[in-house]
């Protein structure tokens, strides 16, 4: 098992948010957590990052526990968080040539620019870039990292709707290219069927993980998301259950 968190327990303010969480993650697998808004979605994320500390639990990748930061993980926000006086290509290896060789980085990272659909834009600058580009550059910033495990808190909940459907697209056709085991947070239903292995629910005060869904799908695309909407019912169904 690549990623298991056992009963993993935080509180806020005096306030417990998540209340024995317990979850598995296979490695290069895609896993969605659902929920509603204030649930605690991105407090675990938090945690598996290392920039939270649970009341109590555990995080073991590849069978060891981990504590604090980790380099088996790279976190990717909402915001693009690109530094504007920077250019695209300083931009997506600047955290890589943290942990590795800088030479080494930029030359993976000139490699995949056209895979990530930034050919042609390595000395751009942020501001020159659509609101879709940027996520890409900052997708590709948070896999030049080298973590094996990417953390998706929202990537592309900024984006209008046309653009965030592209921005799915783009990502069902890569993820086997990346090659990474992957966790995202979303509030849309369809984005975790399309994009998924496994959709967990988690909700309540405190919140837990109330319900396991698992998508067996080859070769998805939009017609294969648009039939599934019994799927689609049926998470919705839990969503307001719990």
């Amino acid at each position: 098992m690549k990623l298991k968190v056992e009963n993993l327990s935080c509180s806020y303010n005096g306030e417990l948010v998540l209340n024995q969480l317990n979850m598995s993650v296979k490695d290069r697998e895609f896993v969605s957590i659902l929920g509603p808004s204030g649930c605690g979605k991105s407090t675990l994320l938090n945690i598996l990052a290392g920039v939270l500390a649970p009341d109590e639990g555990s995080v073991y990748v590849d069978g060891v526990k981990i504590n604090g930061l980790s380099p088996h993980f790279a976190y990717m926000p909402q915001q693009d968080l690109l530094m504007p006086w920077k250019t695209i290509l300083e931009n997506v290896t600047i955290y890589g040539a943290i942990h590795h060789n800088k030479k080494m980085v930029k030359k993976q990272a000139i490699s995949n620019f056209k895979k990530f659909g930034l050919s042609g834009y390595e000395n751009r600058y942020p501001k020159e870039l659509s609101g879709g580009m940027r996520q890409r550059a900052a997708f590709l910033r948070t896999a030049l990292c080298g973590a094996d495990i990417m953390l998706l808190d929202e990537p592309f909940g900024a984006l209008d709707v046309i653009t965030r459907g592209v921005m799915q697209d783009w990502l069902q056709d890569i993820r086997s290219d990346l090659n990474r085991t992957a966790i995202l947070v979303t509030h849309d239903i369809d984005e975790a069927i399309y994009l998924s292995d496994r959709v967990l629910i988690l909700a309540g005060k405190p919140a837990s993980f109330k319900k396991e869904i698992i998508i067996k799908a080859d070769n998805r695309n939009r017609e294969w998301l648009f039939r599934q909407r019994d799927l689609h019912r049926e998470i919705y169904y839990y969503l307001k259950k719990f």
